[in-house]
């Protein structure tokens, strides 16, 4: 759990240079933390970040009675005869919205279970439901109360989902829930993102036929039982690249991002591409897992502009919804006006206005939609971080453009998604320190 109040001090208006690796997924590793519930064997993830949300999630495991051996990036994950969710770290479970992708597996140990409700990033209110209609139709009953989710169920028995909306947690729960049902399920309007394509590579090496990877129908055809020892690596995380892309933007500076997953940043980069940022892109073939594409990218000191449509996200190949953010950021920097419509959360657009503190000028239009004007001279403030991931790192990319002193206060949140992300900053120029 997390201990003292950690800030971050950071002095901006430096130029930054030089070269950053893509860090590892956090969306990959939780849901292949979730997705190890499924295995009797052991389960060995390599190249796990470390990161407050694995922690959370290891937590909980353990609280359970699985057995984790973490050495470095690596660990190793060995389940008991018989899982005990009497004894679930319920502090940690309502700390991270990831809870959630334990169900599917769960269903697989128990007839009926309660687990607690989630939390997580603060950004308005996430609907469950479409979690909760695709396992009905798996013949599971899931009752949403004030502090938990009540789970029974009878015999699962395969089935043909239409999603309610392209999430990728009730994807990864309805692949969950049907790799260990024998027989044919269907997944339609499925999530193709990234942490899906990984969780499916991870099921397809524990026996379970999956077709449409990378499509919006997933056809899977699961296994009674699954008992095997095996190895997977966490595949590169696109919104980590995204991250020191817009630092580079915002910061008019000259960076090499490598080993970026290039498929899931294409639309981003084309949108940059429109907003007058020169990079080049360099092959930089697949991670372990042989499924992600791979690149090098690098970036070079640009005159912006503002995008000349609104910004907004869409599902897999659309724009991620976690990369979105960014271009508040960048739009601080591009000549005119951008226009982001953060239309999923009720509540997340209302945090870029913390940009204002730092010298920008945003106009927000409603929850969802906000005008920012740019270019602006960002000045040094001293900020609470807001209780959401992305928002926050905006805010870390925005002082390091800004000139003078800046602190940003409470940066817990920041650490649930990025692993020694202060010390990567020192790396290429930044003047960032722990306080």
């Amino acid at each position: 759990m997390p201990g003292q109040e950690m800030n971050f001090k950071i002095e901006g208006g430096h130029p930054l240079s030089g070269t950053i690796e893509t860090n590892r997924s956090k969306n990959g590793a939780v849901a292949l933390l979730a997705a190890s519930l499924l295995n009797k064997g052991t389960t060995t993830l390599k190249k796990v970040p470390q990161i407050e949300e694995v922690n959370r999630l290891i937590e909980i495991l353990e609280s359970i009675g699985v057995k984790i051996e973490r050495t470095d990036h690596t660990i190793v994950i060995t389940p008991p005869e018989t899982l005990s969710l009497d004894t679930i770290d319920r502090d940690a479970a309502v700390r991270t919205r990831s809870i959630l992708m334990f169900i599917g597996p769960l269903l697989h140990h128990f007839a009926s279970f309660d687990i607690p409700q989630s939390g997580g990033c603060d950004f308005g209110t996430r609907s469950v439901r479409p979690h909760l209609w695709a396992l009905e139709r798996f013949g599971v009953s899931i009752e949403a109360l004030t502090d938990r989710f009540v789970v029974t169920h009878g015999a699962l028995t395969p089935a043909t989902i239409v999603l309610q909306e392209s999430s990728d947690t009730a994807t990864e729960n309805a692949l969950f829930a049907a790799a260990r049902i024998p027989g044919t399920s269907i997944i339609k309007y499925a999530s193709a993102n990234y942490q899906v394509q990984e969780v499916c590579a991870f099921l397809r090496q524990l026996g379970v036929t999956i077709e449409g990877i990378g499509t919006t129908t997933l056809t899977v055809t699961g296994v009674q039982e699954i008992n095997m020892d095996v190895e997977c690596t966490v595949a590169e995380d696109p919104t980590d690249a995204m991250f020191f892309i817009a630092t580079a933007a915002t910061t008019n500076s000259e960076l090499t991002i490598t080993r970026a997953p290039i498929e899931f940043l294409e639309i981003e980069l084309s949108i940059l591409e429109k907003m007058n940022l020169r990079f080049t892109v360099t092959d930089a073939g697949v991670s372990e897992n042989g499924v992600t594409k791979l690149a090098d990218i690098h970036v070079f000191p640009s005159e912006l502009v503002a995008f000349p449509e609104r910004i907004h996200p869409r599902p897999y190949p659309g724009l991620n919804i976690d990369n979105l953010p960014f271009f508040a950021v960048i739009a601080t920097q591009a000549k005119g006006d951008t226009l982001i419509n953060d239309w999923v959360y009720e509540k997340r657009a209302i945090y870029y206005t913390e940009l204002d503190n730092l010298g920008a000028t945003t106009l927000l239009l409603d929850p969802h939609r906000i005008q920012i004007t740019g270019p602006k001279r960002l000045r040094g403030a001293d900020i609470v971080a807001p209780p959401a991931l992305r928002p926050a790192s905006i805010l870390i990319i925005a002082m390091l453009a800004a000139r003078g002193q800046s602190l940003l206060r409470n940066v817990y949140i920041v650490n649930r998604g990025y692993e020694a992300l202060a010390s990567r900053i020192q790396s290429i120029g930044g003047h960032i320190e722990q306080a």
